[in-house]
């Protein structure tokens, strides 16, 4: 069932959370697929519907510093923080407050717990509605691209899930940004806020996560740290200088390469090389040349600075190999 966003659609999302269904709904970054945070039976529901990893945390979503404050330990810094990038894309990774009710499968067995207020008034007006953390993965398969229109949440997940609020495109198009308040400030996952934004209210360089923490095989440190993640179905080929045949174009910028014309399609994140604008277009475009069934989707190489930091993550883990 789709809903148009509005007051009534607010108020069947949180009777459906309450019952312990699974609601997608959509924020700034990307739709998130809902449950009822404190509910480890309609946690289990989320893992199925999308095929994830038990061992991958899921991030609890919440409308204010008060609600976040109830389930996680804030520190001065993650106070910083929390106060100068919340409602926004920035996901806190916090020690779980000692009567935290979030279920241990959302936590995956952590001890700390990731946490988001959400810049999105639908977003805002559900979790108001309902009243308690809600976990919310993208609303996607795991491991597909993830969805920034209602319409692509129905095409991975209809009759799987109980409710989908329809509140149009997104518009920061990547998820959030996750940073492990520790003892280091980490930067655990490139996202919606950049780095250089969150040093300059750190006033310190972020430390960045241990090599072998961003591997399939081992426990993530916070959600979307699985190295094949955000993966279409059609092969990647990242930092392409010319278009095989069969193969799509996911391009960045002016530049013409040899071979565009015979492309199976071509998409360009941003004629004007505009970061934020290829965020924003970054997972429509790859689910709109994947429908082609290229041979293969080769990417233009994108700066890595900004924004570009996020995309660039999440095409090497759509490049991995499956």
């Amino acid at each position: 069932m789709t809903l148009p966003a509005g007051q009534a659609a607010a108020e069947a999302a949180a009777r459906t959370l309450a019952a312990g269904g699974l609601v997608a709904f959509p924020t700034e970054t990307v739709y998130g697929l809902g449950a009822d945070a404190a509910n480890a039976t309609a946690v289990a529901h989320i893992y199925r519907a999308k095929g994830r990893p038990a061992f991958n945390p899921l991030i609890a979503h919440v409308p204010d510093l008060a609600a976040a404050r109830r389930i996680g330990r804030f520190d001065a810094r993650a106070l910083r923080l929390a106060e100068a990038f919340w409602p926004g894309p920035l996901t806190l990774v916090v020690p779980k407050s000692d009567d935290c009710p979030v279920s241990d499968l959302a936590t995956a067995g952590l001890d700390t717990l990731a946490i988001r207020i959400p810049a999105h008034p639908v977003a805002e007006a559900i979790l108001r509605a309902f009243g308690g953390a809600v976990v919310a993965p993208s609303a996607n398969i795991s491991g597909h691209v993830s969805p920034t229109l209602a319409a692509h949440v129905e095409s991975d997940l209809a009759g799987r899930i109980d409710l989908i609020i329809d509140g149009g495109p997104v518009t920061v198009g990547v998820e959030s940004t996750i940073l492990g308040c520790f003892e280091a400030p980490m930067l655990l996952r490139p996202g919606g806020l950049s780095r250089e934004r969150i040093e300059a209210v750190l006033g310190a360089p972020l430390a960045r996560p241990p090599i072998e923490a961003d591997g399939d095989d081992s426990q993530p440190l916070a959600p979307g740290m699985l190295a094949s993640h955000y993966a279409p179905r059609a092969s990647v080929r990242l930092h392409a200088r010319d278009v095989a045949p069969g193969e799509a174009l996911l391009a960045f910028g002016p530049a013409h390469l040899p071979g565009q014309e015979a492309a199976a399609a071509v998409m360009n994140l941003s004629h004007a090389a505009d970061l934020d604008e290829a965020a924003a277009n970054l997972f429509g475009y790859l689910r709109a040349l994947d429908a082609k069934s290229p041979r293969a989707i080769a990417v233009m190489a994108i700066p890595e600075e900004g924004l570009g930091e996020a995309i660039n993550d999440r095409l090497r883990r759509a490049a991995v190999a499956r």
